[in-house]
């Protein structure tokens, strides 16, 4: 599940204008009423990222297409390196994929663009009953751009053994249990109780979501850092009572050194990561496999888990797609509940709606990042933030300077200069 991690992440560089090109071949691109061999003799290409799609999966979704439309199907697997500027490029051109996976936080840079497709009658379709949290980020100025496809998120990944070592029984349900939980083992037994970095940012962000805050706000017609807003500091003084059971570094983030390395030498009562990490570790060191648990992170109240990062990918259609029909009744076979729950249950992954999280049953790291879906959030939707997570990220650089002493408000002045001069670069 690392290529899902990815999706959310690798938000590194400016997205650059695309000019919406969208010439008709002639071949029926606004047929309605699909059908069989309403599209006979189209075919339509979909660009899906490597890993996203299942082989048994598409291989259902070809048979179940082509019956309803007479049309072919061809999936082109994409490569996760270099895919922003692949996207741009293709959807300046006058023959793009017809649909295309994108990143969800990737998605309003290329709606901004004009290039790509209005949705709002694939929602009216199959999406009345999205999940809000997960269904934002393909909205951009008031219209559906884009579906949402699939989902992860971070959980507790925890040692059992280290745990019982403590006296601990049950897993926390709220924050405050949790910190007990840490306390506990860091008085009675020899392990680090957590492993947190001073940068493991997208955990930040999933605190600062979980507070109600927002990294952004606008002012006048232009956004600026939020970072003073009194919320977002309440979020960076929960993260440095986490980062006060460990002995990670302050400027590092949860990579460097990968953090389920540290955690599988079996010294760690628990660190805060993607399922997939859960790999790592047994990689590393495959006697640990026996003591793996996972939990939802516990928020402040027992009703309601903590904020995360929903990282992930929507599927959008091109606006210069000469299928822009066929490709919208692709979206609604691909998103109907048949297809959706078919790939929650063959990759793990949260679907777009609560009512298939059935289907990850038995996942045991799925069923314990569902209930974090309904509360979690992304980074800004806006084109501007991509600048923003270019390196050095200066959320980063805020994050150390709490941790070794500033104040947030201190820390949040330090970097505010730099944030506002990214968020201005796309003005």
């Amino acid at each position: 599940m690392k290529r899902k991690l990815i999706t959310a992440i690798g938000i590194a560089s400016l997205m650059v204008s695309v000019a919406a090109c969208g010439s008709d071949d002639g071949k029926d691109s606004t047929s309605k009423g699909a059908g069989p061999d309403s599209f006979k003799g189209q075919t339509l290409r979909v660009w899906v990222m490597t890993g996203s799609a299942p082989e048994q999966w598409t291989k259902d979704l070809q048979a179940a297409f082509e019956q309803k439309t007479g049309a072919k199907l061809k999936f082109e697997e994409q490569q996760w390196d270099g895919i922003q500027q692949k996207i741009t490029t293709s959807l300046s051109e006058s023959n793009p994929p017809d649909v295309l996976e994108v990143g969800n936080t990737q998605t309003p840079a290329y709606a901004a663009t004009g290039g790509l497709a209005d949705l709002s009658d694939v929602k009216q379709a199959v999406g009345t009953d999205w999940t809000p949290s997960v269904s934002q980020s393909s909205v951009y100025d008031g219209k559906q751009y884009a579906a949402p496809w699939y989902f992860a998120n971070r959980v507790v990944i925890y040692n059992k053994k280290i745990w019982a070592q403590a006296g601990i029984k049950d897993t926390p349900k709220t924050r405050d249990e949790f910190f007990k939980d840490l306390d506990a083992i860091g008085k009675k037994t020899d392990a680090e109780p957590i492993y947190m970095p001073g940068q493991n940012w997208y955990f930040f962000d999933g605190l600062t979501i979980g507070q109600g805050a927002d990294l952004v706000k606008k002012e006048g017609d232009k956004y600026v850092s939020n970072l003073d807003d009194p919320k977002v500091a309440k979020a960076m003084e929960i993260y440095k009572k986490y980062a006060s059971y460990s002995q990670a570094p302050k400027d590092k983030d949860e990579a460097n050194p990968q953090q389920a390395e540290v955690f599988a030498k079996g010294k760690t009562g628990a660190f805060i990561g993607m399922g997939w990490e859960a790999g790592t570790a047994i990689k590393a060191n495959a006697a640990i496999e026996k003591d793996l648990g996972y939990f939802t992170i516990p928020g402040e109240t027992a009703d309601k888990p903590e904020g995360v990062f929903l990282g992930g990918s929507n599927l959008a259609v091109a606006q210069g797609s000469k299928h822009k029909e066929l490709a919208k009744e692709f979206l609604k076979l691909a998103l109907s509940d048949k297809f959706e729950g078919e790939l929650a249950k063959l990759n793990g992954v949260i679907p777009n709606k609560k009512s298939l999280e059935s289907n990850l049953q038995g996942n045991v790291v799925a069923e314990a990042a569902a209930p974090g879906a309904a509360v979690g959030g992304t980074t800004p939707l806006i084109p501007e933030w991509a600048a923003v997570e270019n390196d050095p990220n200066p959320i980063k650089a805020y994050m150390t300077a709490v941790l070794k002493g500033k104040t947030p408000a201190e820390a949040a002045k330090q970097v505010e200069g730099e944030i506002n001069k990214r968020l201005a670069q796309q003005n």
